[in-house]
């Protein structure tokens, strides 16, 4: 099953030729969720290959500029192009009124529902076989940091052994699948977990971005096998990240690395760092496995084994 992530604009405050402003697309069997919406979204997804019509669901971090005036341009170009489905939007609780005044600004007739909800941390969306997580990030502004999770599958079936336990391939194995327990005509009963392995976890993808480091970040980071995260700053510059509550590429290596994940993307990189190799050589030190996310760079995640 296909679960990919489009880095649409990877800069921080202030889009540059290179570097359009904060948006993640996550496309997951056709079904696309947006995380942050900045300007010139819609371009850019144009530019990936993107459909908005495919957007289901777009989830909001906060309301700096940056990170979402982007949106009214991609509701007013689905009402053009006629979209019906409701479309789903999500920002912290304390937000909402906020957003939904901006999307009224414009003077467009929207010919579907758009849904403006609040989430406080700790609450999650529930979509077709994956959830969206929250929790609180510390920014001078109410803001949410997002994990996307996918449920987890049945374990692989030792097909030899049911066989030799007396079950026959069919209905009997598609039941053990969905965890019933089988009665053999012998009256012996054979459990799921007699002839199926472990299950197999869900991919986890977590998205934080204007925060200060803190351990509810690191919880929500946990075991993710992407971590994409606001690295806005080199090390040098901890104490204006300090004053501007974000983080420097070494503070998100270090979540990567206490947090367990696979890989680390540096995110909401400073106009400042026109050459952005000073944060990749620092984050790297710390955590190995770190790329600088890169405007359009795609990156797939393989199913679990």
């Amino acid at each position: 099953m296909e679960l990919t992530v489009f880095l649409l604009g990877t800069s921080g405050s202030i889009p540059t030729p290179r570097r359009a402003l904060p948006a993640i697309a996550l496309r997951r069997e056709g079904e696309l969720l947006l995380f942050d919406c900045g300007e010139g979204t819609q371009v850019q997804m144009a530019r990936a290959g993107l459909s908005p019509m495919k957007i289901s669901k777009v989830f909001i971090t906060h309301l700096h500029g940056d990170h979402f005036l982007g949106l009214a341009g991609i509701v007013q170009t689905l009402s053009l192009w006629g979209r019906e489905k409701r479309l789903e939007v999500y920002c912290p609780a304390e937000e909402v009124e906020r957003l939904r005044k901006y999307l009224e600004i414009p003077r467009y007739t929207i010919t579907f529902e758009l849904l403006v909800e609040g989430l406080e941390p700790g609450q999650e969306v529930r979509g077709e076989g994956w959830r969206v997580l929250t929790a609180r990030a510390h920014h001078p502004v109410p803001s949410l940091a997002y994990a996307f999770v996918e449920e987890g599958r049945p374990g692989h079936l030792d097909l030899q052994k049911a066989l030799s336990l007396g079950l026959k391939q069919g209905p009997e194995l598609g039941r053990l699948k969905a965890g019933e327990s089988i009665r053999l005509p012998n009256g012996r009963v054979v459990r799921p977990e007699d002839v199926i392995g472990p299950s197999i976890r869900g991919r986890k993808v977590v998205y934080v971005g204007d925060t200060a480091v803190t351990e509810e970040i690191v919880e929500l980071s946990r075991d993710a096998d992407l971590l994409i995260f606001d690295s806005t700053f080199a090390e040098e510059l901890s104490a204006k990240a300090v004053e501007n509550s974000h983080s420097t590429c070494t503070q998100a290596a270090e979540v990567a690395r206490r947090a367990g994940v696979k890989k680390l993307v540096l995110f909401h990189v400073s106009p400042r760092y026109e050459d952005a190799s000073v944060l990749l050589s620092q984050a790297s030190k710390i955590f190995p496995e770190t790329i600088v996310g890169e405007d359009l760079l795609r990156i797939e995640i393989p199913p679990s084994k």
